[in-house]
């Protein structure tokens, strides 16, 4: 339910109380790698045999960011998984704009870290790959960059039109390389997929969908709340905005 109100726009899908060692969402782009190479730097200081997992897609490679984290991780040997998600576009940027390195794995060697480039589509590989990364991390040597070669197969935003810069074929293509069908291929040739595991995937789909349901009955929070909680003392400027913001509602209103 918190995942669907965070995708509606409600500040309560932010807040993961009831999950202690999952952090929110960020929408900075490579922002959260800072976030993940402090938690383990915290991690390695302490003597924990803890590890943090964090994520990025291909265009937040771009970012500074990127590179601050993995040379901090690298430095201070901090037990951290960076993964990136390479599904091939940035919106509408493919990779071969975004870098012109042979992949995105191999930009490990400069910080002086490990870097693993996987089917993302494969479960059983990507399974390996973060087990082989996770021991690593743990057992104190430091962090590990995996590279997961996959495919967004839908539109990056409900503003985005995929269809201006990627053709059908290579959709279709993709499509046959959905990693929960291989999967289940797979478990289907192994006798391990039958009618009942299907009845049960009816009746966790019917649970995700009564959560939906749960989320949008949700109240509406008013927009004036991202002027209340920023700050404990209101600074002028936004004090400004937020009277500039009342009056523009003011206004709004009259006019119907």
């Amino acid at each position: 339910k918190e995942m669907f109100l965070f995708y509606l726009g409600n500040e309560q899908g932010g807040s993961f109380n009831h999950l202690p060692r999952v952090l929110p969402m960020s929408i900075s782009i490579g922002t959260q790698l800072h976030h993940a190479v402090g938690i383990g730097y915290s991690i390695r200081y302490q003597k924990k045999d803890n590890a943090v997992f964090t994520f990025v897609g291909d265009g937040g490679t771009s970012e500074g960011d990127f590179s601050e984290a993995l040379n901090f991780a690298g430095v201070w040997k901090a037990p951290v998984v960076f993964t990136i998600q390479n599904n091939q576009y940035a919106i509408s940027v493919p990779v071969n704009v975004q870098t012109s390195s042979v992949n995105l794995a191999v930009k490990s060697v400069a910080f002086g870290l490990p870097g693993i480039k996987v089917d993302g589509n494969d479960f059983f590989a990507m399974y390996l790959a973060y087990k082989t990364a996770a021991e690593y991390a743990r057992s104190g040597k430091g962090a590990v960059l995996i590279e997961a070669f996959t495919y967004r197969r839908g539109a990056h935003t409900t503003s985005d039109d995929p269809s201006k810069y990627r053709n059908k074929e290579e959709e279709t293509l993709w499509g046959l390389n959905d990693p929960l069908l291989r999967l289940k291929r797979y478990m289907e040739v192994k006798g391990v997929w039958n009618l009942d595991e299907e009845k049960l995937r009816e009746t966790y789909k019917s649970q995700i969908d009564a959560q939906f349901v749960e989320a949008e009955k949700a109240k509406a929070y008013p927009l004036g709340d991202v002027f209340d909680y920023m700050y404990t003392d209101m600074p002028y400027e936004l004090k400004r905005q937020k009277a500039e913001y009342e009056q523009f509602l003011s206004w709004k209103e009259n006019r119907r």
